[in-house]
């Protein structure tokens, strides 16, 4: 018999084809992909490696979008100039391709339908992926739990999955969507055209009149930093706030 150990599936590296490749935003690639993943949870990430001809390797961490049990895995990867993956999406890149992945990753920022609610869900920017696949599950397993989702981003048209996100809001009066945008006037009643504050965000939570079992907050540093401590602040205890930072101001 072997003394061989055999590699965990979620941290074995495996090969995963580009099916398609799509920009909702400028800066934002939707990229799917094709792979056994055996299986994930709502919140948890890939690690993405690329190998260039020479053997230089790069990888990122990215956050699945898609919830769990879909055909294929989606992954919204934003440009970064100085990045080293995220350009290959961008301008290299195309259907048939292969990379590799290795995952899914995480244990603590994600949640299951079992988990409950009333569901608190506050992004900023590229920090609405994990928290997409939150919503894509809940409407799909749990239709009618309370849940509210907050998305600030600098622009109306920067925000990927707004008309989704809209369109979920419309079919299910359970399920509120509230947009901030930093840089631009709001486009609809009820959202907000300055960075969420905490005052911006006790008067969501108190005119939303729920009281949210769970609270996960994605983001920059600094606008998790802000939110937890708001929400804190607020009353809510800290051990029912996740969090996950994307780095950055």
């Amino acid at each position: 018999m072997s003394d061989a150990v055999a590699t965990p599936p979620a941290t074995r590296w495996r090969a995963a084809t580009i099916t398609s490749i799509e920009r909702p935003t400028p800066r934002i690639a939707s990229v799917l992909l094709q792979v056994p993943l055996g299986g994930y949870a709502a919140g948890q990430h890939l690690d993405v490696r690329l190998t260039a001809p020479d053997g230089y390797q790069a990888q990122r961490s990215y956050s699945i979008c898609s919830p769990p049990g879909a055909a294929l895995v989606e992954l919204a990867v934003e440009r970064l100039e100085d990045g080293e993956v995220s350009p290959y999406f961008h301008e290299v890149a195309q259907a048939g391709d292969t990379i590799e992945v290795r995952g899914p990753i995480g244990g603590h920022f994600i949640w299951h339908p079992q988990d409950g609610g009333p569901l608190l869900l506050v992004a900023g920017g590229s920090g609405i992926a994990p928290l997409v696949a939150m919503a894509r599950e809940r409407a799909a397993r749990a239709p009618g739990m309370p849940a509210l989702l907050l998305y600030s981003a600098r622009a109306w048209d920067d925000m990927i999955f707004r008309d989704e996100l809209i369109g979920m809001a419309s079919r299910d009066a359970a399920f509120r969507f509230i947009a901030a945008t930093t840089r631009s006037a709001p486009r609809r009643e009820g959202d907000y055209g300055r960075r969420i504050d905490a005052t911006i965000l006790h008067g969501i939570l108190a005119s939303w009149q729920q009281v949210p079992a769970r609270a996960y907050v994605c983001g920059s540093n600094r606008f998790v930093e802000a939110i937890a401590a708001a929400l804190v602040d607020g009353g809510m205890a800290p051990e029912r706030i996740r969090t996950e930072r994307y780095g950055g101001a």
